[in-house]
């Protein structure tokens, strides 16, 4: 056992009190400074916790040094409040996105995994949503390209040219293409809130949707008749009392995956009709496969070039006719409206340009930019504009659109005035 004459108690109490003031003392100072921002505090050599592979370019000739993007992404990894909200792989791909979207062009997007599914599914012609088409206008917001038949969003009243502005009061000016789909769509039965914005109109509209599973057939088939006091295969009408010209209509929501096979199968049943002429509707169809167009525009024109590809360098390939079409002789008319764009815009164009049928209806969009699609590691893909497109006679109505031969607006009233004004056209 140890023990202290009362003096050493007193002197050892002394020196203990010192210390304990000291070590305060230096504890406020450090705290103070650790929470001013004048203190430089870094931790040296800090790590993310998470590996990096491939960290080396496969090609390039620009040096870039990274010291900025890790210095960030350590700063925000330290003093971002919600440390849930830190997602690593979130922060890499939002990265790319980031680095792609720095090109300016809408049409150029990074797709994550998720966004990447959504829009194969488009194509191929099966997904839960609403139903809207999107896109971009010239002052690059975003709007409705158009809204497909018979979906949440066409019963809704959703127009084409409709600007979003926000989606479940999220402000959809800063959103990519592929983040406001996929905020957008979901799973069928739930609902999404939009507002939107109508041209001429000074406030926008809030619009709920409820979600449902979209069916896309790209291409139906309907038999008309020049003659609108008759009605297309009415048991009461025969062919020996109408008095017009059987007619093909056919209409084309988009360019996708089905695309070809539906294509053939309703020119097929049309011409089962002996019909003496044909209309394509293309109106609120936001385009597609390029190929597609090309294929289309092959049915009706016997040779010649279809469309112009002119790349960065101002090299051009001309996509020529690839078949030999089944209604070369039929007199066609292409109904178009503010909502037809790109694939739709390359089939119109080609035939106005080679002067082989009408055009009846409104301005195009104006979408002149082709895009390549490439899928990237992880489920994850790439949309990079790679050329621009023009018309036979050399074109480029990007941001413009094609203007018709026949211009016609339709009214609010329920009627068609345009697809009537177009067999007005077959009946001369």
């Amino acid at each position: 056992m140890i023990s202290h004459t009362p003096q050493k108690i007193r002197e050892l109490y002394s020196k203990v009190n010192g210390g304990l003031i000291i070590i305060i003392i230096l504890s406020f100072i450090v705290g103070w400074q650790l929470g001013h921002r004048d203190y430089n505090f870094q931790i040296k050599n800090y790590k993310p916790q998470f590996k990096v592979t491939n960290q080396s370019p496969a090609s390039s000739t620009t040096d870039i040094d990274f010291k900025l993007f890790w210095e960030t992404w350590d700063l925000v990894s330290q003093k971002y409040i919600d440390k849930t909200a830190i997602d690593p792989q979130k922060l890499y791909y939002g990265a790319i996105q980031g680095m792609v979207a720095a090109l300016g062009d809408p049409y150029t997007v990074f797709l994550p995994p998720q966004a990447q599914k959504s829009t194969k599914e488009q194509l191929s012609g099966s997904f839960e949503g609403v139903g809207i088409q999107l896109g971009y206008n010239k002052e690059k917001r975003l709007v409705v390209i158009a809204p497909l038949k018979d979906t949440p969003a066409d019963r809704a009243g959703v127009k084409a040219g409709d600007l979003i502005v926000k989606i479940n009061d999220k402000e959809a000016f800063s959103l990519s293409l592929p983040e406001a789909v996929s905020q957008i769509r979901g799973p069928k039965g739930s609902t999404v809130n939009l507002s939107v914005l109508r041209e001429n109109e000074s406030k926008p509209k809030d619009i709920t949707l409820t979600r449902d599973t979209i069916v896309v057939k790209s291409v139906e088939f309907e038999n008309k008749n020049t003659d609108l006091s008759q009605k297309p295969d009415s048991p009461t009408v025969t062919k020996t009392t109408k008095s017009g010209k059987e007619v093909a209509y056919i209409r084309l929501s988009q360019f996708g995956e089905r695309t070809r096979n539906e294509w053939d199968l309703a020119v097929s049943e049309g011409l089962s009709h002996a019909p003496q002429g044909v209309i394509v509707d293309v109106r609120n169809n936001p385009g597609g496969f390029l190929d597609g167009a090309v294929y289309i525009a092959s049915e009706f024109l016997d040779r010649g070039v279809i469309v112009i590809q002119e790349d960065a360098l101002g090299n051009k390939e001309s996509q020529q006719v690839i078949r030999e079409g089944k209604l070369l002789k039929l007199p066609v008319v292409i109904l178009i409206n503010k909502g037809s764009a790109s694939a739709s815009e390359i089939l119109a164009g080609a035939i106005q340009d080679r002067k082989r049928g009408t055009l009846v209806g409104e301005q195009s969009f104006g979408k002149g930019t082709i895009q390549s699609s490439e899928d990237l590691p992880e489920g994850t893909g790439i949309h990079i504009t790679t050329a621009k497109w023009l018309t036979p006679d050399g074109r480029w109505i990007h941001n413009k659109g094609l203007t018709p031969d026949v211009i016609v607006e339709n009214t609010e009233d329920g009627k068609d005035i345009q697809l009537e004004k177009a067999l007005e056209v077959l009946d001369k």
